[in-house]
């Protein structure tokens, strides 16, 4: 298909539905205990299933009318509209003139010839499977230790150098898979500028083994470019001072076209690094650096887990996008979950988002979940440029429980802020270990550590949801001067996950859900989801201030003053 004009974005505060919510916020008195007590149905009838995932909304701060105000929202906003434009490749990345394809990552083979995905001319299913097959191949080969080095030895350390989603994405998963992962290959993952991190991922290895692959679309990202350079100056000094490089730059040239590899569709300068064209692999402009990790950027992946595992992970993306595209949106859990943020930042005046995985190899899926939801949805103008009617964007963050019990989960539930939050957990764990001895000493032979850690997670969204009262508290014969203390308020909202075990195809879904989440958010606010312009400002800046920074006087005398005093005091300070 070709690219159509995109309409320009409805303002949500226009809606009848709008209005309608504002009314209903304002006369509803949230009481999760009431509703529950009133509606011994609730609970099965706001819990749905979403391929493995079974997620239950019952906790939420809402009743059946809030639900089909939301849902009427997203069909006053056309967001079927919007769906459909992106699955089928409008260009509604409006600011940059592109398709939004991620979807097309996962789609599946093989397909009739009249179902291919063509977009501006383009066979996007042949382009994705032909480059996916390239990876695999390339992944077989390192695996099976056909790939060697210049001295014959197979790879045991992949060292993955990108930044933002060229780095976040790979390692999330990464460490979410480690199960699956090669017994003899390691990956590490070099993203900061700061030179303590290539210098800590590269201490301990062995250059003869290892093999780096430098993530960069456009082959010119400060931060990235730095790192691999500063990595091939490892290579070249390791390698030498064990005896396997010549002093020549045809050995220098050989070490590098065997121990690099590219995610980048910029051959030239590719090539002009030294590593070989045909050892590069691209992905395109309708696949932004957030929504990547299922493209090339996930080469590492690939590597660690196998093309198999890797397969089941695009499965599972790909069950989510069946689900958000197919399902009606009173069933459509990415369409609810993505209304009841809107419902909690603009009627209930939340500012931040908690999302809280019980499973320890997810501890990296609220940092990448930060990249995807705020640079998504942290806009101030819609994607016809004008303001935004609305708030917009949350904060995310979170930490695996139950160590994020012990740490801030009091501001959660005794503090003045409503902070929503998502608890994720899997029924079946990688390590099924046992305990002889339970809480406070008792013995308990063969005690099910997983089933006490997740306890714990649904003990927690109990305790948020329905608190305990005064009464509660003094019956247990508590001081009264200690009653209002341990008093807890309940109605603190929570979504619970639950898949039955982390596996690629879970992993996936997990991500996709919260892709389209965001990409719900961002139509009932009318914004591009898919640029990132304010990123783009500080990266300009640094580049002018850097010669300041290395003693320039002229370039110091251009800065503002509290700048280039700073700058003057690190030069003092700088050893």
């Amino acid at each position: 298909m070709t690219s159509q004009p995109v309409p320009p974005p409805i303002d949500p505060t226009t809606t009848p539905s709008w209005t309608a919510l504002t009314v209903h916020r304002d006369t509803v008195e949230p009481d999760l205990r009431t509703w529950f007590a009133a509606d011994p149905d609730r609970a099965r009838r706001l819990t749905h299933q979403a391929a493995d995932l079974t997620v239950d909304l019952s906790k939420n701060l809402v009743t059946d009318e809030t639900l089909e105000l939301l849902v009427r929202l997203a069909e006053e906003v056309h967001l079927d509209d919007r769906l459909e434009a992106m699955f089928t490749g409008e260009h509604i990345n409006v600011t940059e003139d592109r398709a939004v394809l991620h979807t097309a990552l996962r789609r599946p083979t093989p397909l009739g010839a009249d179902e291919h995905l063509v977009v501006d001319g383009q066979d996007v299913d042949a382009d994705v499977h032909g480059e996916l097959a390239k990876v695999y191949a390339f992944a077989d080969k390192v695996r099976s230790g056909e790939w060697t080095g210049v001295t014959g030895e197979r790879v045991r350390t992949v060292v993955n150098i990108g930044i933002g989603g060229s780095d976040l994405g790979p390692v999330m998963a990464y460490e979410a898979l480690l199960p699956y992962k090669h017994q003899d290959i390691e990956v590490r993952f070099v993203s900061n500028i700061d030179p303590t991190d290539v210098a800590e991922k590269t201490a301990g290895l062995d250059p003869r083994t290892t093999l780096f692959i430098v993530a960069s679309k456009t082959f010119g990202t400060l931060e990235t470019l730095t790192n691999a350079r500063l990595a091939r100056d490892w290579l070249w000094t390791e390698l030498a001072a064990v005896g396997a490089l010549e002093d020549t730059d045809e050995s220098r040239q050989a070490a590098v076209a065997q121990h690099f590899v590219a995610v980048s569709t910029a051959l030239d300068k590719v090539a002009a690094f030294g590593i070989d064209p045909a050892n590069a692999f691209g992905f395109w402009d309708w696949v932004g650096g957030r929504y990547s990790v299922d493209s090339a950027i996930g080469t590492s992946l690939a590597i660690a887990i196998g093309p198999d595992r890797f397969a089941e992970l695009l499965a599972g993306f790909h069950a989510i996008d069946e689900h958000v595209r197919r399902t009606p949106f009173e069933r459509n859990v990415p369409v609810l979950m993505g209304l009841l943020n809107v419902w909690y930042v603009n009627f209930l005046d939340a500012h931040t988002h908690a999302v809280l995985p019980y499973a320890q190899y997810l501890h990296r899926f609220p940092a990448y979940l930060q990249q995807l939801t705020m640079e998504s949805n942290g806009k101030r103008v819609r994607w016809d440029g004008s303001p935004v009617t609305t708030e917009t964007g949350e904060i995310f963050w979170g930490e695996p429980g139950t160590n994020g019990q012990h740490a801030f989960y009091q501001l959660i539930h005794q503090g003045t802020r409503l902070i929503p939050a998502d608890f994720i957990a899997v029924a079946n764990p990688a390590h099924p270990l046992t305990d002889d001895v339970g809480d406070g000493g008792a013995v308990q032979p063969g005690a099910d550590v997983h089933g006490l850690f997740l306890a714990n997670f649904f003990a927690q969204t109990k305790a948020l949801a329905f608190g305990k009262t005064a009464d509660e508290v003094r019956a247990e014969g508590t001081a009264e001067a200690l009653v209002s203390a341990r008093t807890f308020p309940g109605n603190r909202p929570t979504t619970s996950i639950l898949a039955p075990a982390l596996t690629p195809s879970v992993l996936g879904q997990l991500i996709a859900l919260y892709e389209h989440i965001t990409f719900v958010q961002g139509v009932v606010w009318g914004i591009d989801s898919f640029d990132q312009w304010g990123v783009e400002l500080g990266k300009k800046l640094a580049l002018e201030i850097a010669p300041a920074v290395a003693g320039d006087e002229d370039a110091l005398a251009a800065q503002d003053p509290s700048t280039a005093a700073l700058i003057d005091r690190y030069l003092d300070l700088r050893s």
